[in-house]
Formats: structure tokens, sequence, C-alpha cells
């Protein structure tokens, strides 16, 4: 179990390995959903992305090769499982 302080003007600071396990990275959001009883549960809010954020992606990667529809399928397959295991 982990021990939090609270500071006078009530706020929290966690530790690092905390937001790693959690798999929060700097920048990144989180949510917490007040449960009766007095607890909470904390989640990492992931994005759900959208198209627009493909936009150039793929730059710089092709030196200046012409890809085939499939193999853009393939590193948008690519770009998506890293994105899910937030590795990217």
């Amino acid at each position: 179990m982990t021990t939090l302080t609270v500071t006078t003007r009530g706020q929290v600071t966690f530790r690092k390995d905390i937001l790693q396990h959690l798999g929060i990275r700097p920048g990144e959001k989180i949510e917490l959903n007040l449960l009766p009883d007095g607890k909470a549960e904390l989640v990492a809010v992931r994005s759900k992305g959208s198209f627009r954020d493909l936009h150039g992606f793929l730059k710089g990667k092709t030196n200046g090769r012409v890809l085939s529809v499939e193999e853009i399928n393939d590193a948008i397959a690519d770009a998506g499982a890293m994105a899910g295991t937030n590795k990217a």
C-alpha cells in the first residue's frame, strides 16, 4: 500500500513509480471516480484518437518512396498496435 500526503493547499503528488504502474505519462490526464463510503477509483484517461492524428505520421519514414495501399494499411495497423500498448 502507498500512502500519499495532502498539502495545506489540498494537493497530492503521485510518485513516478505509481504513475508508471498506472501507465500515465507526463501531459496525460487521470480520472477520479467518487464511490460510496468515501472511496475513489483512479484511472488513466485513454485518448480515443482521431483521423486527424494520422496526418503526417509517415513523414520521413518512406525515403521519398511511394507506398502501396497495403503498405499504408500495415503502417496504420502497426501504429495502432503501438498506441494500444502505450509504447508509442
